[in-house]
């Protein structure tokens, strides 16, 4: 093994997730990073970036991210032939104008947002008039913060291909942690069980799966274990906002046990919370019963041997 693979493997890669928005993944995620010192940090809810609110980064490096391609008829070597519209299956070939292209045939255009890119029109077009350009989708940046290297993106609107960029933005982390001799890189992962979180989970040392004490929360879980353990990574499970219904979060943690999940703490409902964030601040930050419990689950975190 190269040196260089050696430092990545001992890398601890700790990813923060939930079945779904607005559990507080992000408070938890941001405190992390403030709580490690120093460590790699990536925020991979690239559809809905939200973690540079609170840690402020100052960014030194802007990427453009480009994937997938898109249609274009040029129409100056347009024939009006049809035979774009004729094959795609999509409905992204409109008729623009009748008989008014080259050759009178009519004259085309294509929806951005209808094509799927799958590049039928360009093979079948007999002139070669359709330019097939990859597509500009978002970008990922590089900055600093008061906790560490940041990698961060937005996916622009209605782009797609969501998992390429954080697959992009976890690697890219990673490579400056290495770089840094930094031996952790904290997680922001997206809400859900889609592509986008199993691009941000898989081959990570450690997920941590946030709920909270509602039946909507305890299905969330229940899926997001579903996909932790299909690829075999440990989880631990902490309850947010717990004391507003403690029945229901005794029944979450006894169900992520049986799922084979261990129980990294519980998070009291603490109007503290909104206090830090309208200060642009992690809950840590501040002196809250919030930031108490928090402090106890990254122990347990931190002493989590698989």
């Amino acid at each position: 093994m190269s040196d260089a693979a050696k430092t990545l493997s001992k890398i601890r890669e700790i990813v923060v997730i939930s079945g779904k928005g607005g559990t507080g993944k992000t408070s938890l995620a941001a405190s992390f990073a403030y709580l490690a010192g120093q460590s790699a940090i990536a925020d991979c809810d690239v559809d809905a970036a939200n973690l540079h609110l609170v840690l402020k980064p100052k960014v030194r490096e802007r990427h453009e991210f480009r994937c997938g391609h898109e249609a274009v008829i040029r129409d100056e070597d347009c024939i009006g032939c049809g035979e774009c519209l004729k094959n795609c299956r999509f409905g992204a070939i409109t008729v623009r104008e009748q008989g008014e292209g080259k050759g009178g045939g009519g004259r085309f255009s294509v929806d951005p947002i209808v094509c799927e890119g799958c590049g039928v029109c360009v093979h079948f077009c007999p002139v070669q008039a359709i330019d097939f350009p990859e597509c500009l989708c978002g970008e990922w940046m590089v900055s600093d913060t008061r906790c560490g290297p940041m990698v961060h993106a937005q996916l622009g609107v209605a782009a797609e291909n969501s998992g390429k960029l954080v697959s992009l933005v976890r690697q890219k982390a990673r490579q400056l942690a290495e770089e840094r001799g930094l031996s952790l890189l904290i997680v922001d992962g997206p809400p859900g069980i889609g592509c986008p979180v199993i691009a941000s989970v898989t081959g990570a040392s450690l997920v941590i799966v946030v709920s909270e004490p509602t039946v909507s929360g305890e299905h969330d879980l229940e899926r997001a274990l579903v996909l932790t353990r299909h690829f075999a990574i440990p989880s631990l499970v902490c309850v947010n906002k717990w004391d507003l219904n403690p029945q229901m979060t005794e029944r979450i943690e006894h169900k992520a046990q049986l799922a084979g999940a261990q129980i990294a703490g519980r998070i009291r409902y603490d109007l503290g919370v909104i206090k830090a964030q309208l200060e642009a601040c992690t809950v840590v930050e501040t002196e809250t019963v919030a930031a108490q419990d928090i402090c106890q689950i990254w122990q347990c975190v931190m002493n989590f041997k698989r």
